[in-house]
């Protein structure tokens, strides 16, 4: 008799915020990095990718994603390489199992939804190809575990490796010609620091203008300062900031996490054309940042950027009052304060100059309260129905 079943499996994805920048590539084919990369997980609860993998005999046509209501390419390089690998390891237990269903021969169905915005430099490629991987894994009950895993999620999107972890994540960068040792590992859980919090301040939800994939290519190409980078700066402060975390020395993550994020965007600054990923509201939150500091008389806050205008501000829950009642008292009339964490953040007026102040008024529409959080959540909660259909409301 033909399988008709519907299989189906669902998981929640988690964005995940560098301290430690991946850019640049060793192999574009393999998507293995020039450096290795260091990451916090973030709660689910503010940011995810939830994404549903289904499968039948009963479908027609071919693999199918809809992301956000919105047909996605499924047959470019990267979605191919990571569906190839996955289908690799399921006609394996097939293979060696006889009595189980061939999953790895049916049209996969995929429905995925963002609760953030997409492109806009808040991480949501690696949120959603850790959550395409994780879930079609949990649909072809595959065995192996998040690490392995990692090494098909990078070639979607290198930094989707560190979403399949949880607390604090590095991507070794390896050197191995294959990319079999280029994969992600926990430095540390969420529960050695759990007090870890990030405000993010949302400065625009715009995609971005170039490309992260465009713009690592354009970096390696032309910037005299990438190479130092790559090569001598990285690779020592990734020890000094595994160190660090270890330690739950936040003055040394702070200053370490500041620093590369400067580096990183010196690099785009040397690209040739520039590569403008900050701008005003950008540097006037780091102004804040720094006035912050300053009146604790030592790094309480620490401000990152990935490839987009959003300032991310790593923080301890011991000092969120002076962290967040800084940015309160310019932004609190945004979306984000109520509910959840820090709801009951008392605003510190004058902490910077006001034309300072102004700028980051103006220029910041949303904050999002969180902290460090877990990998992959599985659900029950599926996007596809019993049917096979996509449910997208």
């Amino acid at each position: 008799m033909d399988d008709k079943q519907i299989y189906r499996a669902s998981t929640t994805a988690p964005v995940n915020i560098a301290v430690i920048k991946y850019w640049g590539k060793r192999s574009t084919s393999l998507n293995l990095p020039t450096n290795s990369s260091l990451s916090v997980t973030l709660s689910q609860r503010s940011l995810r990718t939830h994404t549903t993998a289904s499968c039948s005999a009963s479908y027609s046509g071919s693999d199918s994603l809809l992301l956000n209501s919105q047909p996605q390419e499924l047959t470019s390089a990267r979605p191919s390489a990571c569906l190839r690998a996955l289908r690799s390891l399921r006609a394996s237990l097939e293979a060696s199992d006889p009595s189980l269903p061939k999953l790895s021969s049916y049209p996969l169905r995929i429905v995925s939804s963002n609760n953030f915005p997409t492109a806009a430099g808040l991480a949501s490629s690696a949120a959603g190809f850790a959550a395409l991987v994780r879930a079609i894994a949990n649909l072809y009950d595959l065995p192996q575990t998040p690490t392995e895993l990692s090494l098909i999620a990078r070639q979607g999107s290198g930094s989707a490796c560190r979403s399949l972890l949880g607390g604090y994540v590095a991507w070794d960068m390896g050197s191995k010609e294959d990319g079999s040792d280029s994969l992600a590992r926990v430095v540390a859980p969420v529960s050695h620091w759990p007090n870890m919090r990030a405000l993010i301040l949302v400065v625009s939800t715009e995609k971005k203008g170039v490309s992260s994939t465009a713009g690592m290519q354009a970096t390696v190409a032309t910037s005299a300062l990438f190479k130092a980078r790559a090569e001598q700066v990285v690779p020592k402060v990734m020890g000094e900031i595994e160190e660090a975390i270890n330690e739950k020395d936040f003055q040394k993550f702070g200053r370490i996490t500041m620093r590369d994020s400067n580096s990183f965007h010196a690099c785009c600054l040397d690209t040739e054309p520039p590569i403008f990923y900050l701008n005003d509201v950008s540097r006037a939150c780091i102004r804040v940042v720094e006035a912050v500091n300053e009146k604790a008389g030592k790094i309480v806050a620490a401000y990152t950027f990935d490839a987009g205008p959003n300032c991310v501000v790593y923080h301890e829950e011991e000092n969120e009052g002076l962290v967040l009642g800084a940015f309160k008292a310019l932004v609190g009339n945004q979306d984000g304060w109520s509910g959840g964490l820090s709801q009951n953040i008392q605003a510190i007026e004058k902490v910077v100059d006001e034309r300072i102040g102004a700028v980051v008024r103006e220029g910041v529409s949303r904050v999002i309260l969180t902290e460090v959080g877990d990998g992959p959540i599985k659900v029950d909660n599926h996007l596809v129905d019993e049917k096979g259909n996509a449910i997208t409301s």
